[in-house]
């Protein structure tokens, strides 16, 4: 019982998402066509305050702290971590420059959504082999473009309840293989506010989102170590920030 007031809310975000998110594909229908990556920071500032507004309506907020760690002209691999659904529509948008996020291909399928989903991401499927090598093709053609690359590199939502699951080697790959340096970044209390554990479930809250100091890949020999270092800072960031 104690949940009603939660679910009821979870339609009300539902409701306000698919209601902005229409109103954003009517917006994007009269963009003029642009090259890359201008068409895509188009697109995230229109992202901006389709989820600022967003929040506001259901009730929630977003601070974003650490963006004086991007340099001005660098192109960076950003690693978030991942708790719940609400990290994917607020980290893009604020990630400042245009930037693709590496997301579910099947995702891409839903009507309406799935236009505007394919806009700001490279599409795979884990499941096929052709298609994770097709992307991480895409991913370096993203970072070529001179667009940052978002990846959340636990791959799944976080159900444990360590900060951080283990990381797939993907980003630390292509990091390393395209000399690109890696941003690590911290999304608190989303896990608060949709717990993976509940279904349809929506709890209104402070989202924080912190762009941690660079980490230079060619510190590092090998991925491996790459990998291991980003684990170990966002790790002990989140245990000390998550209230």
């Amino acid at each position: 019982m104690k949940d009603i007031p939660y679910k009821i809310m979870a339609v009300w975000a539902l409701l306000i998402f698919a209601v902005t998110l229409l109103l954003v594909a009517i917006i994007l229908l009269f963009v003029p066509k642009q090259k890359e990556p201008a068409r895509t920071e188009t697109f995230r500032k229109i992202s901006v305050i389709w989820i600022r507004t967003f929040l506001f309506l259901i009730g929630s907020s977003l601070k974003v702290r650490g963006l004086g760690n991007f340099r001005k002209g660098e192109i960076y691999v950003v690693t978030a971590n991942h708790n719940s659904f609400m990290d994917v529509p607020v980290l893009s948008p604020f990630v400042p420059w245009a930037n693709k996020t590496i997301a579910k291909a099947e995702m891409a399928r839903i009507p309406i959504f799935g236009m505007i989903y394919r806009r700001g991401s490279v599409l795979v499927d884990r499941k096929d082999k052709d298609s994770r090598k097709n992307s991480y093709i895409e991913m370096m053609g993203v970072l070529k473009k001179g667009m940052h690359m978002c990846i959340y590199p636990e791959g799944t939502r976080n159900r444990t309840d360590q900060p951080l699951k283990e990381f797939h080697d993907g980003a630390f790959r292509l990091a390393k293989d395209t000399q690109t340096n890696i941003i690590p970044t911290i999304i608190l209390n989303s896990k608060k506010m949709m717990p993976a554990d509940k279904e349809f479930y929506f709890k209104p809250g402070k989202l924080e989102m912190h762009f941690l100091p660079e980490v230079d890949q060619s510190q590092f020999e090998d991925f491996s170590d790459l990998k291991n270092e980003v684990h170990r800072i966002m790790s002990n960031y989140y245990s000390k920030h998550q209230k």
